[in-house]
């Protein structure tokens, strides 16, 4: 008999818990290869499900599923924040990708993609990069994030740093009533795809910059090119440092936590992880903690901005001037949690919500 221990788990998760509600999970096997993956829609009300593939060594099979559940419940939510015509959903490849990644298990996959005629729309996340997404549409039409030599727009991470710093500008605004970060300190959890971007915009908006990274080089790629910026040892270092102003999260989910909240120093959280709150109920901890947080879906969507464009033809200044609105965005959902009296995290579920129900009524 084969062993099914977690299944019941996952199909509870499914069917009958709000973390639930996904329309179609396929498992995808490839014993050739080696490709063991998850592909999760969450909702296609508002279009063909948009969403990146994660390449992670997970520790079982039920956790890789329950992050994908959790990734594509939230590209729901920011593709609809975003104003895109997309619904939510997301990739996960079981494995080290340093160890099994190969060209042949990314062609694999893709026909996995091509299966879904089009349900599904990949792009690039943390583990994949544009030359995957290379040979990965080598076997289907439903993938962004390619080069420019193979049609595509290339590294959306340059969008969704530009995405998050007009997040960021926004919640200065909100509480200091200045869009910028000028003198301000910001600690950046995270440097790699996404992080070392950020850091450039903030060093150019003159903020005192503060990071940390897993992967030492990673971080001497910043300090050899900001030798101003400081060093932390790890990211519980980073969330005590004193007068620090913004935290931004830049790396995996789940920062936000009963481990990490009572201890941070920074009046403002906003950053480009997915699924930066451990859980529900997190939010009021913040707000309990006069700590503004900018929700991570709305102010991270630069990317899929501009991954969804490559679909039509993609032009840079059009993504841009798209991921600009995050700003008002931004302040739209502060001034809905103000009104409404409660987080902003809710504020931004609630509009979300909202656009996709219009959506299914149409």
């Amino acid at each position: 008999m084969t062993d099914v221990t977690g299944v019941p788990d996952v199909l509870h998760t499914l069917f009958h818990s709000e973390q639930g509600g996904h329309e179609q999970i396929v498992l995808c096997q490839d014993r050739a290869t080696g490709l063991k993956a998850v592909i999760a829609l969450h909702n296609t009300a508002l279009g063909p499900a948009l969403g990146g593939t994660r390449f992670y060594p997970y520790a079982t099979e039920a956790e890789a599923i329950a992050d994908a559940l959790n990734l594509s419940r939230g590209m729901s939510y920011k593709n609809a924040m975003a104003g895109l015509d997309h619904g939510g959903g997301k990739a996960v490849i079981i494995g080290d990708p340093e160890q099994i990644k190969t060209e042949e298990l990314l062609l694999a996959y893709g026909r996995f993609v091509a299966s879904l005629g089009g349900r599904y729309v990949t792009a690039c996340d943390v583990g994949t990069y544009v030359a995957d997404m290379d040979v990965v549409a080598r076997t289907n039409r439903w993938t962004t994030g390619r080069s420019p030599e193979n049609g595509g727009a290339g590294d959306s991470s340059v969008l969704t740093a530009f995405g998050v710093f007009q997040g960021m500008r926004a919640s200065a605004q909100h509480l200091w009533g200045d869009p910028t970060l000028r003198g301000r300190k910001v600690g950046v959890a995270g440097v790699g795809k996404v992080g070392h971007y950020l850091v450039e915009h903030l060093i150019a908006d003159g903020a005192e910059v503060v990071v940390t990274d897993v992967r030492e080089e990673s971080v001497r790629r910043i300090t050899e090119k900001f030798p101003q910026v400081s060093v932390v040892a790890d990211t519980q270092a980073l969330i005590r440092v004193e007068g620090l102003d913004v935290y931004a999260p830049c790396a995996l989910g789940g920062a936000l936590s009963e481990e990490t909240v009572p201890f941070l120093t920074a009046a403002i959280v906003c950053g480009a992880a997915n699924n930066q709150l451990a859980h529900p109920g997190i939010e009021k901890d913040l707000v309990e903690r006069g700590i503004l947080y900018a929700p991570d879906y709305v102010v991270n969507a630069g990317g899929v901005i501009q991954v969804a464009d490559e679909l039509h033809g993609f032009d840079f200044d059009r993504c841009k001037a798209k991921a600009t609105k995050i700003f008002d965005t931004t302040l739209e959902i502060f001034a809905r949690a103000k009104a409404d009296g409660i987080p902003p995290a809710a504020a931004a579920d609630r509009i979300a919500e909202q656009r996709m129900a219009e959506a299914r009524r149409a």
